[in-house]
């Protein structure tokens, strides 16, 4: 079956889309983000950071907690949260059925399933051994040069020909590293 997903970007740094919609759903299902993130498999830290950010692109807040109670309190859609979803769902529902025809024609196109080749290679296969196409070596960031012995580099700053290695050091994942105070001669 044809899916049609949808993102609506506001602006560079605010967007909603099926995950966000989803994540609301389950509150609104669940009582609680924790309970939602078990739900969805996933941490409560990121259905935090989206909830988070859904309350700080709206005027209103999608969320509000609520306090004590047997339960121990939880969180609740809000009006706006729910006439979101709403809204969002109704988008949905009208692109789809604007775009049916069309994916209708282009379902057609499709090979049969049993003709299809295999899977392409995940993303780390995908291009092959090449540096130079390895994520990170973006074109207009680093600019491709041959490296000594005729293998592709990605060239970042620093000298000529420098490999993808000399380029800006990617960011670290994780707890940040400790600094600790430099000693007195």
């Amino acid at each position: 079956m044809t899916r049609l997903r949808l993102r609506i970007d506001f602006r560079p740094d605010g967007a909603i889309g099926p995950g966000k919609i989803r994540l609301l759903e389950a509150i609104r299902e669940e009582g609680s983000i924790s309970a939602a993130a078990r739900a969805l498999d996933m941490s409560y830290r990121r259905a935090w950071l989206l909830v988070d950010d859904l309350n700080r692109l709206f005027r209103e807040p999608v969320v509000s907690a609520a306090v004590g109670g047997r339960h121990g309190g939880g969180t609740e859609l809000t009006d706006f949260g729910a006439a979101l979803i709403e809204e969002y769902r109704a988008i949905e529902r009208d692109i789809f059925a604007a775009a049916r025809p069309r994916l209708e024609t282009l379902e057609a196109a499709l090979a049969p399933e049993d003709s299809r080749p295999a899977a392409a290679p995940g993303p780390d296969e995908s291009f092959g051994k090449d540096p130079a196409l390895m994520p990170g070596c973006a074109a207009g960031l680093k600019s491709l040069s041959r490296s000594v012995g005729g293998a592709p580099a990605c060239a970042g700053p620093g000298p000529a020909g420098a490999g993808a290695a000399d380029g800006p050091p990617r960011k670290r994942r994780g707890r940040p590293p400790r600094v600790r105070p430099a000693e007195a001669p």
